[in-house]
């Protein structure tokens, strides 16, 4: 089985309150991604509720059975369209993917 994290940092916005707005809506895209790519064995999304200098904003934890269901994941359509919207609310990330 193949583990993919996957953190974020967000674009700086207005206020807390747009934040937690797109964040959730972020989220809500992300957990559709489940019913719609067979790929996906385990789907986990958390937003950070602590405010730090080094946390991110958001994670993902996401199972996949082999490497090559992982890649084609990425190259998913609707992954595809979920990053190009993701893309202009992302101002950092970090990616670690693993065997166990």
């Amino acid at each position: 089985m193949i583990k993919h994290v996957v953190m974020f940092k967000l674009i700086t916005f207005e206020s807390r309150a747009e934040k937690q707005k797109i964040l959730l809506e972020i989220k809500t895209r992300l957990e559709k991604l489940p019913t719609l790519i067979s790929e996906i064995k385990n789907f986990e999304v958390g937003i950070n509720f602590f405010d730090s200098a080094t946390a991110s904003d958001m994670v993902l934890i996401s199972d996949f059975e082999t490497n090559d269901a992982l890649n084609q994941y990425r190259i998913h359509p609707e992954h595809v369209k979920f990053v190009d919207f993701f893309s202009t609310y992302k101002a950092d990330g970090t990616v670690v993917d693993y065997e166990y």
